[in-house]
């Protein structure tokens, strides 16, 4: 199983750069940060974890922007991947996230993975013009049209929400294309769009009754003639190995940690710690 960290990114306390260093020295396999454009102050939208309007972290106000935050970590790290937990590509152009995305594929040797989401924050959607009841829709076709720039050495794509006739834009990603991870509840619903459009699956920091999820995403992948299993990212809370072994045996493919929101010298000496209970490095 491989272990990742997950950055809650915001204008204090420790840095996506020292966070990320720390982490890849440590023995950690991935490094996430996720991604707010803004919040609206005033919200019809209820946060999953509270059931209103109210928000349980400030960091929400605050998060930096992913890619700048990333292409940092690229810089001062040498294996770590690098992904999203979770970006919101449906609330950007694809043409320039497309260019954005490939160029911190191509700058970081093929290390970028792209976890995204539908977006609880309907509001924050509904500045960018995405309509509430079609954000499945727009997501998928932002990547769609993502996709065939990165593949294609002339892309052009036709859609409802995106269009653009033949064009060149490179750099292209190492692979020419990058693996996208869903993060979203584990419901048939979400793992039939997931089978259709994903390559595996970030669970909520919620999530409960894993086994018989994943045994679901298992079903559901196949039937959808996907060859393989899909990859499955945990979020962990407190370390516990008779957890993770029950993780494993289920078939989850990486656990990943949060990190506290404290001062820096904190959040360092955490992650050492961590990687040390998880026999690392």
């Amino acid at each position: 199983m491989r272990h990742g960290i997950v950055l809650f990114t915001s204008d204090r306390g420790i840095t996506p750069v020292d966070a990320a260093r720390a982490a890849e020295a440590a023995g950690f396999d991935a490094f996430y940060v996720p991604e707010h454009t803004h919040i609206p102050v005033v919200r019809a939208a209820a946060h999953p974890s509270t059931g209103d309007s109210s928000l349980p972290d400030d960091r929400y106000l605050r998060t930096l922007d992913p890619w700048v935050a990333l292409a940092g970590v690229a810089a001062v790290t040498e294996r770590i991947t690098l992904s999203t937990a979770v970006a919101l590509p449906a609330e950007h152009h694809p043409i320039t996230l497309a260019k954005t995305i490939a160029s911190l594929d191509h700058l970081s040797g093929g290390r970028v993975e792209l976890g995204v989401g539908f977006g609880w924050n309907t509001d924050e959607l509904a500045d960018h013009g995405v309509p509430p009841n079609r954000r499945r829709a727009v997501l998928r076709e932002h990547l769609d049209a993502m996709r065939a720039i990165w593949a294609e050495d002339e892309a052009e794509f036709a859609g409802e929400f995106v269009k653009f006739g033949p064009s060149w834009s490179w750099p292209k990603p190492v692979r020419r294309s990058v693996p996208v991870l869903l993060g979203a509840g584990g419901t048939e619903k979400t793992f039939g769009w997931l089978a259709r459009h994903a390559d595996g699956w970030i669970t909520t920091p919620t999530e409960d009754g894993l086994d018989d999820k994943i045994a679901l995403l298992h079903r559901v992948w196949a039937e959808h003639g996907r060859e393989g299993t899909p990859r499955v990212i945990a979020l962990a809370g407190r370390h516990d190995a008779g957890q993770l072994k029950s993780w494993a045996d289920a078939g989850v493919t990486e656990a990943v940690w949060g990190l506290p929101d404290r001062p820096a010298e904190d959040v360092l000496g955490y992650i050492a710690r961590l990687g040390g209970k998880l026999g690392l490095g």
